[in-house]
């Protein structure tokens, strides 16, 4: 179900031939400043880099959006969740320094871009969980994201076990001395890029972003840690809905239905600015999502 891509050069996606120092999932970023350089020698662990940011996004346009879209679409309607990861994957490939990751103190430049998710099979305290794994390519649009969202989710919740999932449990029929000493190895092949795709295939922490739609079980939105495991660099927790005040220029104010966001990023990958315009972009797009119905490459003025 993999979908790869091979975006324009300025993106740092391109397809290049793999150099001495580059991993299979990136490539080595020779060009850097002294201070990105320094930083991953001194500040080696993706989780004592965090910062984290929330966001507040007024739902009116997205709900207008999917009542037109779900007029026609009844077998498996639009949501809020569609817009949010469809956004996500724009923002990060219009703004590719959110596509790099630190690993073994080196800094890459992803060669994809991709989002994860949890599928809850059921929603009861024993429900099974699956990993669902979506490979964006340049001409996706929030319509082909969406039809790649409904196979997964499909997949996810049949019988059938996602490739990671199924690898991680080999390791409980271990004795527990052996599975602690593999672990420990497989975290050693983790840093160098070595894991065989086996094991990594839909682990969520080897993707671009991965979201965590909170608000499906009635919870707020809030802070999540990124993992020194994996090469994952941004994590966005979704809330639940709720009315608040929406403010005026003119001091005014009217209460609409509001989504709160919270986004935690790898700290050493860019400056305060470039995360800046990168979050007013996810917030233009989400305000206005159809924007989403055009190419992931296709620029956006915000």
């Amino acid at each position: 179900m993999a979908r790869y891509r091979h975006a324009r050069e300025d993106r740092g996606l391109e397809k290049r031939k793999r150099k001495f120092g580059d991993r299979k999932d990136g490539y080595l970023v020779r060009d850097l400043d002294a201070m990105h350089f320094i930083v991953p020698l001194l500040y080696p662990n993706r989780c004592d880099n965090e910062a984290y940011i929330s966001e507040r996004i007024d739902l009116t346009a997205m709900n207008e959006y999917l009542r037109k879209k779900n007029e026609t679409e009844t077998e498996f309607p639009y949501t809020m969740f569609h817009v949010i990861l469809a956004a996500l994957v724009k923002t990060v490939t219009l703004r590719p320094k959110l596509n790099r990751f630190i690993a073994n103190k080196n800094l890459y430049q992803r060669n994809e871009v991709s989002a994860s998710f949890v599928v809850k099979k059921k929603f009861a305290d024993n429900g099974a969980e699956a990993l669902a794994f979506v490979h964006s390519k340049d001409e996706d649009t929030i319509d082909t994201m969406h039809e790649y969202i409904r196979s997964q989710v499909m997949f996810c919740r049949s019988d059938k076990k996602d490739r990671s999932t199924d690898s991680m449990e080999f390791f409980t029929k271990l004795p527990r001395f052996v599975s602690k000493t593999a672990v420990h190895f497989v975290t050693f092949l983790d840093r160098h890029g070595w894991c065989p795709q086996v094991l990594i295939a839909t682990d969520p922490y080897y993707a671009s972003v991965i979201i965590s739609n909170l608000g499906s079980i009635k919870l707020k939105s809030g802070y999540h840690h990124l993992t020194n495991w994996g090469t994952c660099s941004l994590f966005c927790i979704i809330g639940e809905k709720g009315m608040n005040p929406v403010f005026n220029a003119d001091g005014t104010y009217e209460m609409r239905e509001t989504l709160d966001l919270g986004l935690t990023i790898d700290e050493r990958l860019a400056d305060g600015y470039y995360y800046s315009k990168s979050v007013r972009l996810l917030k233009r797009l989400l305000e206005e999502p159809e924007l989403l119905e055009r190419p992931m490459t296709e620029e956006v003025d915000y």
